[in-house]
């Protein structure tokens, strides 16, 4: 039986309304590309925006973004009506240049980044007097300035959205473009072979990321633990003859290569001698004569 009862509205509390006519009333909506997730404004605002006193020079960005199947690095500035596109090498690129397979992994990332650099260098002929660092030995690098010359090309990493974190491919970009001579401010605390704990980088473990070691490491294993899994993982290395004792080699070709010929190949269309047409062809007077005559004609069959 017990006391009374509690009335349900007196252990009530009061819960203030946020959204309210107010809120609604005050509401912006947000750009299209934030509302997508594909831009950080506030990022790319400290990005763009240049010195008043640079007299309109343009701020040019390193742009690097990872996607499931490719590897994408350009070199962009901005203008009013958008952004403009300098130089841009792309992961697809690297069959041209002896490794058709693993064309987004570490390796990949920092031969994009090569790509991009000596490409961009050669068109602005600053190839040989900036050359980079020849050897990819996973040392610290930075560009120095020559004595009679042209300042070394200047650029700021952007990554969008991406997690910058330590080891991140983003970084292989980044590494293969200084490499290659561009002047792009950066740590080595976000390559491969920095150990946070210890505050220590190692060169030794950051080539061994360049040259995919990791991979050829998890091959061998692989190999030895499963084979019918290894051959289910690696089949377009199988196909290609690519294996754990020969990629390291591959993928040192593939810097000389890039090297020795950086220029973009424009892809043949197979249907640039075909007109474009989307209506039908005009007829002459004959023809719309004859095409009315087939069409009385037919009437009339139907008729009878």
């Amino acid at each position: 039986m017990g006391g009374p009862t509690q009335s349900p509205f007196a252990r009530m509390v009061f819960v203030k309304v946020i959204k309210n006519k107010q809120y609604f009333k005050r509401y912006q909506v947000q750009y299209r590309r934030r509302r997508e997730g594909k831009t950080d404004y506030h990022r790319r605002k400290k990005l763009v925006a240049q010195d008043k006193n640079k007299y309109n020079s343009p701020k040019y960005r390193l742009v690097v973004r990872v996607t499931n199947g490719d590897v994408i690095a350009q070199i962009a500035y901005a203008k009013i009506v958008g952004d403009f596109i300098l130089a841009a090498a792309y992961s697809h690129e690297l069959p041209r240049y002896g490794l058709p397979v693993g064309l987004t992994n570490y390796a990949a990332c920092y031969a994009t980044g090569l790509l991009l650099a000596r490409r961009l260098l050669k068109k602005l002929k600053l190839d040989t007097l900036y050359e980079g660092k020849v050897k990819a030995d996973g040392a610290v690098f930075s560009v120095e300035e020559a004595a009679d010359g042209p300042h070394p090309f200047r650029a700021l990493l952007d990554v969008g959205l991406a997690r910058t974190t330590t080891g991140a491919r983003i970084f292989a970009v980044l590494k293969g473009a200084v490499d290659g001579g561009l002047n792009v401010p950066h740590s080595e605390t976000r390559f491969r072979g920095f150990d946070p704990s210890e505050k220590k980088y190692d060169p030794a473990s950051a080539r061994d990321y360049i040259f995919a070691k990791h991979v050829s490491e998890y091959m061998a294993s692989l190999k030895d633990e499963d084979e019918a899994k290894y051959q289910s993982h690696f089949s377009q290395y199988i196909k290609h003859g690519i294996d754990e004792s020969n990629l390291e080699g591959k993928i040192a070709a593939l810097h000389a290569a890039i090297r020795k010929n950086p220029e973009h190949v424009p892809k043949k269309s197979t249907k640039a001698d075909q007109k474009k047409r989307y209506n039908r062809v005009k007829m002459s007077l004959s023809q719309r004569k004859d095409r009315i005559k087939h069409k009385l004609a037919a009437k009339a069959r139907k008729a009878e």
